[in-house]
């Protein structure tokens, strides 16, 4: 008997072991828009949410609202990344140059943005596999302009399926819930 209940304390005990080692969401190296590497680590203790982004779909204008979210929220440590992807009906089909002339130009992007990369499927992102993994509920992204969000401490504590406007009361609410913690 002691055995056994020594047996199960110990395999729970490597249980939470392997999954206080495991990689965060925020991990790992991505390119940015501009071809440089950023170190996702840099964004850990900032409240973050990550957006799959596409210049050519109906959820485009949704830029103009994350701008203006990130505006009132960055200087309490909030941002937001932008990940251009081509997944869902060809609708982000620039280079990385005519992606951040286009969100410049026409939505004064200025949160940080990345290189394109694929959010779904077998090929998908290792940040993507993480998200998709650890948010609630898990699953694949299921169109462009899917939110994550992300507490100071690296965990997923949001999803937000692409119709939630970043005004949205609830995706609000949450941004701010997390960086009053």
């Amino acid at each position: 008997m002691k055995i056994v209940a020594l047996t199960l304390c110990l395999s729970f005990a490597a249980a939470v072991a392997a999954r206080a080692e495991s990689p965060t969401p925020l991990s790992g190296e991505m390119k940015g828009i501009d071809g440089k590497p950023v170190d996702l680590a840099s964004y850990k203790g900032k409240v973050v949410l990550v957006v799959n982004v596409a210049s050519r779909c109906g959820k485009t204008p949704q830029y103009a609202g994350l701008q203006k979210l990130y505006n009132a929220h960055k200087d309490k440590g909030f941002v937001i990344l932008g990940f251009p992807a081509n997944d869902f009906g060809a609708q982000e089909p620039g280079s990385d140059a005519q992606i951040a002339e286009f969100c410049s130009a026409n939505y004064g992007v200025t949160f940080p943005m990345f290189s394109k990369i694929t959010v779904k499927g077998a090929d998908k992102a290792p940040l993507y596999k993480a998200l998709t993994e650890a948010a609630d509920p898990k699953g694949e992204v299921g169109w462009n302009f899917e939110k994550f969000l992300i507490g100071k401490d690296g965990a997923v504590i949001g999803r937000f399926k692409s119709g939630v406007a970043p005004d949205d009361a609830k995706l609000v609410q949450a941004i701010e819930a997390a960086l009053a913690k």
